[in-house]
């Protein structure tokens, strides 16, 4: 398998995303209106203490209170633990009850765990860990672990060793998978630099006045290059330079012997298209998923759980019913394993799949689609397929789906279906911009778009139209039009003198 991550870096948006034999598998989105929060740590003040619900309420500074359970306050830790960023643990609820741990107005250092979704606010725990390369640190404990995914008993016990010999006391270690073949030396490098991290955010924490951000953990391109650059990956396309070079600069450190697969990507085509990543975000987006036979899976997402249907659709297939229907489940289940991970689709999740009377049938399907996400870096666990055909699952929601990232709800229905968002929208004119400069000679045209997205584009010193003039060297005319939709716009060629809103859409 050949593992790619391509990255597109603008003013307003950045994008990740991982190949796998040039098949998008996982997207990431991060905003400057709306940063990734996960592994911040916050000076929070209790507001309220819930004895009925064994939790708290604290203020953080943030639009929502978080929410903290007893069993977040309080942690013992298991022998092994899977990898994630946050130091998954196996929790072991406190004896004591919450009233006796917290009182109103107390103020104390929290991690977060989860971000904020929907109409919750963020969800937060008092254990806090620092995830370096090779090592998560966790002050306050003294346990080693290591990941699962380290298969050999040698191998853990030899990290094990090498990890004992350089801890000081009052910190517990999370070994993580790709510490795997390190020697002493590199795991030591790793743990001064976590150590001299936890001195600055204990320092920090002792200035700030609560509630107040403590410590911001490094951003998005920074993270998934610290844990997904490894020496599978083929390459790491990136096409801002100023990225490009603090990407290098902290591969200086963090592993020398990679930063080679570091590339600039300076073409005329934006990177997205180039890789063929922009017309699979775009089918990642619609409910209807087809697959290559002509049969089909439809996707709902509703706050409380995701359906997933599998239809044969248009095909009939050229043998018996039964060879068909298997066919089918066992495409779908690639592709649902596939699309869940994309979409980044968490909590509960039930998949409906065409209804298979043979038991061996229904136990190849369970097997296809639990390998399918061998892969995934996420938390999850499965139910076997039922007599109705039915995969009842769970994954870990740390962050809402790309769904909401893309979208907002529709004006129109009271919330009950969702558009693209204006800042989806505007990100989608600037690329079509783009692609008209290396495609087209006309340098002049005129755009209509919703009042609410003429306000994006135009709004703040020099308006993204104004700086995508300058940067394309192009003419455009943004203009008013309250026909249309939030998620629609026109463009017309001035040069030409008709409308090309087709012609360079992704």
């Amino acid at each position: 398998m050949q593992k790619d991550i391509i990255i597109n870096s603008t003013e307003y948006e950045t994008r990740i995303a991982i190949l796998e034999d040039s098949k998008l598998m996982e997207l990431w989105v991060e905003r400057p209106e709306k940063e990734r929060m996960v592994g911040d740590i916050y000076k929070g003040i209790v507001k309220a203490v819930l004895p009925g619900m064994q939790a708290a309420f604290l203020e953080l500074g943030l639009e929502k209170n978080a929410f903290l359970h007893i069993s977040d306050i309080t942690e013992l830790y298991e022998a092994d633990f899977s990898e994630e960023e946050s130091a998954q643990r196996t929790r072991v609820k406190s004896r004591k009850n919450i009233e006796e741990v917290l009182k109103k107005g107390q103020e104390l250092l929290v991690q977060i765990m989860k971000e904020p979704i929907g109409t919750k606010g963020p969800k937060v725990t008092s254990q806090l860990s620092l995830a370096g390369r090779c090592l998560v640190l966790v002050p306050g404990e003294e346990h080693i672990g290591v990941s699962r995914k380290i298969a050999e008993r040698e191998e853990k016990k030899r990290l094990r060793e090498a990890v004992s010999g350089i801890k000081p006391e009052g910190f517990g270690v999370i070994i993580r998978t790709i510490a795997e073949g390190k020697v002493q030396n590199e795991l030591k490098n790793d743990f001064r630099f976590l150590l001299k991290l936890w001195s600055r955010i204990k320092k920090e924490a002792e200035k700030k006045k609560a509630p107040s951000l403590v410590h911001k953990d490094m951003g998005m391109i920074t993270s998934v290059i610290r844990d997904q650059l490894s020496p599978e990956v083929n390459q790491v396309l990136i096409d801002s330079k100023w990225e490009f070079k603090k990407m290098r600069s902290s591969l200086r450190v963090i592993t020398p012997a990679l930063r080679q697969k570091v590339i600039l990507y300076d073409k005329e085509i934006p990177i997205f298209d180039y890789y063929n990543v922009e017309n699979q975000i775009e089918k990642m987006l619609d409910r209807k998923v087809w697959l290559r036979r002509g049969a089909h899976i439809v996707i709902d997402q509703t706050e409380a759980m995701v359906t997933i249907d599998v239809n044969t659709g248009r095909f009939v297939g050229r043998s018996d019913q039964h060879a068909t229907i298997l066919r089918t489940n066992l495409e779908a289940a690639r592709e649902i394993a596939r699309q869940i991970r994309l979409r980044d689709i968490g909590g509960l999740i039930i998949v409906d799949f065409i209804d298979m009377y043979s038991p061996e049938d229904r136990r190849k399907v369970f097997e296809e689609f639990r390998t399918s996400f061998r892969n995934d870096r996420s938390k999850h666990s499965f139910l076997p397929i039922s007599d109705f055909g039915l995969i009842e699952m769970t994954r870990e929601r740390i962050r809402p789906s790309l769904l909401y990232t893309f979208s907002e709800p529709c004006p129109a229905c009271d919330g009950a279906g969702r558009i693209l968002s204006r800042e989806t929208l505007a990100s989608k004119i600037e690329r079509w911009f783009k692609r008209a400069k290396t495609r087209s000679v006309d340098k002049r045209y005129k755009l209509l778009v919703n009042p609410e997205v003429f306000k994006v584009l135009t709004e703040g010193r020099g308006g993204r139209i104004n700086k995508l003039c300058k940067m394309l060297r192009l003419e455009i005319y943004p203009e008013k039009d309250e026909s249309l939709p939030v998620d629609e716009f026109k463009i017309f060629s001035l040069d030409e003198e008709k409308e090309v809103t087709e012609r360079f859409k992704a």
